[in-house]
């Protein structure tokens, strides 16, 4: 049964695998604030936007009505 695993057959050493874990935690570590800033950045241009609209459907009505009420 042993003789199945052989010395010749390559594999991923316990060290190796600890050090792949450990460079996706740093990449991790540095793209996760970077995208909360951007989500950030993207709720403030929502709201920008949605106050320019509500403003542009204020202007129509008083337009229309020449009135805000």
């Amino acid at each position: 049964m042993l003789s199945k695993f052989k010395k010749s057959e390559g594999g991923f050493t316990l060290i190796e695998l600890l050090i792949v874990v450990a460079i996706i935690g740093i990449l991790a570590a540095i793209a996760i604030p970077q995208f909360s800033a951007y989500r950030q950045k993207a709720f403030d241009s929502a709201a920008q936007s949605d106050l320019r609209n509500f403003k542009t459907s204020l202007e129509a009505k008083f337009a229309d009505t020449q009135s805000y009420n």
